[in-house]
């Protein structure tokens, strides 16, 4: 990277931590695809297994604690939740998949909220899906996969827990996880890897979002 580049680099990550240091609040979680907020402004979602860390990542972009809640208890995220980062954009928690204490019937209901929401958003302009670093790319996951793909909606593959790990092994994971995606059309051709415990990718995340979004300080 030349110095200029890496200048570069130097304040687009400023820039993002100043948009994502804006007042962030709790919009509204839906239930049902009726009841969706206006689109109005850009989207970013987050999608991924059950107890990947989903809230937990949306906390540690904007820097609160208690922001997006989380659980112990995998598949609690049954509606598909909006928070409004200070009218810039908005941020969206998908609900699980993988497993979650319900009935089946329940699981499908909002597994296939999720994917409504996916096929119909106009304003949603890319898709975070969340993998485990300590685990990879699972069978679970392929569903997910040729669903974002049948969307048509560019989507990024994040790691999570990357604490959890050694060094070496979470870059071995995304380099896995990359060739994995490599031929997917709508995949974008990125892997970042990210601990929301530590902090680690956490501003590059931010950059990813500001520019896939636009939006701006």
């Amino acid at each position: 990277m030349t110095p200029e580049e890496q200048a570069e680099r130097d304040a687009e990550i400023e820039a993002a931590r100043v948009l994502f240091a804006r007042p962030a609040t709790f919009v509204l979680g839906c239930a049902k695809i009726e009841q969706l907020p206006e689109p109005d402004l850009p989207e970013i979602a987050f999608a991924g297994r059950s107890n990947v860390g989903k809230s937990s990542l949306i906390n540690a972009l904007v820097g609160m604690h208690k922001l997006a809640r989380a659980s112990t208890e995998p598949g609690r995220t049954r509606e598909v939740n909006f928070f409004d980062l200070d009218g810039k954009m908005r941020l969206v928690d998908l609900p699980g998949y993988g497993w979650a204490k319900a009935s089946k019937g329940e699981v499908k209901r909002f597994q296939n909220l999720g994917r409504d929401y996916l096929r119909g958003r106009v304003t949603l302009k890319r898709v975070y899906l969340l993998i485990d670093a300590r685990h990879g790319l699972k069978k679970v996951d392929d569903e997910a996969l040729d669903a974002l793909d049948l969307s048509a909606v560019s989507y990024q593959i994040v790691l999570t827990k990357a604490d959890k790990i050694k060094p070496h092994e979470g870059l071995r994971v995304a380099e896995a996880t990359l060739k994995a995606v490599s031929k997917r059309p709508a995949a974008y051709p990125e892997v970042l890897l990210t601990s929301s415990e530590k902090g680690t990718g956490i501003p590059e995340l931010r950059a990813a979002v500001m520019r896939a979004t636009g939006a701006t300080p």
